[in-house]
């Protein structure tokens, strides 16, 4: 557990000990001091040792009361009222919290009557059916409480987004056609469009959400049902993942898809943003505060702000709406105020895919089955980059068979006269950074792509000269998956992306961000660091087969949460524009 993550668990605790006590107001500043701590990482360590408590005072959430016990966690390691209350109360709070419906009162309870201190204590009463006997509990709470355990024990952790959208989804889309139903949308990491997702997070309005409630829990998607309410529901879906829906009156349905969008870091600093204008903002809605001035008087929620949309909170506060994707609580907010926001990527304008393997080498599609699927997907071109000769068992190509499948695509494009196929290599990089085809085959492709394949394990330094190197040939387009990484699979390569940065300006070469879901490389902040370096970018599915052209959404979410633009994508050309492009190019770098 890193410093951030004991402190998170160290307030989230006193704020659960507040809780228990009654104690108005408290906890909730102890709860936002927890989700900043989850959410500023190791921001905090670092503006401690260079400002102290006056530096902690700056972050969102930290108060002169928080600041003070941080300052004597770093300083002794250790607080002194934590040791205090454990004391006092030795009970495993964060660890009992993470069972869902167990709240302080329950957990109070628990301790009260049955001495409960730790999952392994409720473990051991559930199985001699003791809970039942706590008063107000009962067999059916007993019941609820030991599924909700071992749901909580079998978790699956987290999931690929590639591989979870298209079911939240389904679901919306499902949820939409129930009578009275006027918005259903996906909150949470989903909307975000991050690389991985813990749960499944839907937010609706409706005249009749009891309805929506039925239809949720009896989808044919759900496995188990966790917890059916009048406006709240979660499931366990088939698939591994839970599943929560929310249903909530037009007139805070803003606030409440604001708040579950997240992050917490980017919830957090708004909440703040929104107390220095005046107003308190929760999931329940925006209100303004009845009084507001000096810290002696007692600040209170007063009148709900009606907000339908997220705009409008953001517009209430002062600042453009940030996309959902940008959403991570860095410098979105500072931007939004100064009405700074970048005109991100929309959706769709990928244009060609130019990284796309066929059945010449490990695809499992010709040439032109890809072109006919690419077509049926929206794009209007495609680069054909199957691997080389290195790759031998792949079937990868040398230059004999390359110049052949050339001949081919000049024939398919004849064909084709509604799409554009450019000849291409996904050229393998040897370990001394040469290239794994002669220049002269290189010289007669439209698109030369390379990539690492083997030695993935090179020293820093061995690596990214390995890498300039390639890419200095004046033949190459664009480097394929920069860093390597396969998610759960396969760490990144150690290099050092600023310099390969600074050669790939150099030299005119594009850096792709993979789209293949357990790929997502580069990865957003990558994107950012390029497009900071003028590098141009491009988005490519990896495709291998046919159905691979649908990843093209989850690469331009990538570039959006990069904060790119349609000029710093190259593939947002049209066919002719690009062949222009790479004709300057090659005029200019090999000329």
């Amino acid at each position: 557990m890193t410093h951030a993550q004991e402190l998170a668990k160290i307030f989230f605790e006193f704020s659960s000990r507040d809780a228990m006590r009654g104690i108005p107001f408290k906890p909730r500043a102890y709860e936002l001091a927890s989700e900043s701590m989850t959410a500023l990482g190791d921001d905090v360590e670092t503006t401690w040792k260079k400002d102290g408590i006056p530096g902690l005072k700056k972050l969102p959430g930290i108060g002169q009361h928080i600041a003070e016990k941080i300052d004597e966690y770093f300083r002794t390691g250790k607080i002194t009222e934590y040791l205090k209350m454990k004391k006092e109360f030795p009970v495993d709070i964060w660890g009992l919290s993470r069972i869902e419906g167990l709240g302080p009162k329950h957990i109070l309870d628990l301790y009260t009557h049955l001495r409960v201190q730790t999952v392994d204590d409720l473990k051991r009463q559930l199985t001699s059916h003791k809970i039942q006997t706590i008063p107000r509990w009962g067999k059916k709470s007993e019941q609820k409480l030991f599924k909700q355990l071992q749901l909580s024990e079998s978790a699956t952790g987290r999931h690929l987004l590639g591989e979870i959208l298209p079911t939240a989804e389904s679901i919306v889309t499902a949820l939409k056609k129930i009578p009275g139903v006027q918005q259903c949308v996906v909150a949470g990491s989903i909307r975000r469009r991050q690389e991985t997702v813990g749960d499944i997070d839907l937010i609706a309005t409706s005249s009749h959400p009891e309805r929506v409630m039925d239809a949720f829990v009896n989808l044919p998607l759900v496995e188990t049902v966790h917890e059916k309410g009048k406006t709240r529901s979660s499931v366990r879906l088939k698939i591994g993942i839970d599943a929560d829906l929310r249903v909530v009156p037009n007139a805070v349905f803003g606030a409440t898809l604001q708040y579950f969008t997240g992050d917490k870091r980017h919830n957090v600093l708004l909440r703040e943003r929104a107390l220095a204008k005046g107003f308190t903002l929760n999931e329940y809605g925006l209100f303004r505060l009845a009084k507001h001035g000096s810290a002696t008087i007692k600040r209170v929620a007063g009148a709900l702000v009606t907000c339908k949309t997220e705009n409008d909170i953001y517009k209430h506060l002062g600042m453009d709406t940030p996309p959902p994707e940008l959403r991570v609580g860095s410098d979105e907010l500072e931007a939004a105020q100064k009405r700074q926001l970048p005109d991100l990527l929309p959706y769709g304008s990928v244009r060609g895919d130019l990284q796309v393997q066929t059945s010449w080498t490990d695809g499992n599609a010709s040439i032109e089955e890809m072109a006919v699927a690419a077509k049926k997907s929206g794009l209007s071109y495609i680069a054909i980059t199957d691997h080389t000769k290195s790759l031998a068992f792949l079937n990868g190509l040398d230059e004999k068979r390359l110049a052949k499948q050339q001949q081919e695509i000049t024939t398919l494009n004849k064909k084709l006269k509604w799409f554009t196929i450019f000849s291409g290599t996904e050229c393998d990089i040897l370990k001394d950074g040469s290239l794994d085809l002669s220049n002269a085959a290189l010289a007669k492709l439209d698109w030369v792509g390379v990539s690492i394949h083997s030695h993935f394990n090179l020293s820093r330094t061995e690596q990214t000269k390995r890498i300039i190197t390639a890419i200095s040939n004046p033949y190459v387009d664009c480097l394929f998956h920069p860093t390597c990484r396969l998610i759960g699979k396969r760490e990144p390569i150690d290099i050092d992306l600023d310099d390969i940065l600074a050669a790939a300006k150099k030299y005119h070469v594009a850096l792709e961000i993979d789209c293949f879901p357990d790929r997502s490389d580069l990865n957003d902040l990558h994107v950012r660091a390029a497009i900071k370096a003028g590098v141009m970018l491009v988005i490519d599915t990896d495709a291998h087969a046919p159905e691979h052209f649908a990843f093209v959404p989850l690469g331009e979410a990538i570039a959006r949460r990069g904060w790119a633009t349609t000029a710093n994508i190259l593939n947002t050309k049209t066919a002719a524009q690009l062949k222009t492009f790479l004709a300057k190019k090659k005029a200019h770098t090999v000329g």
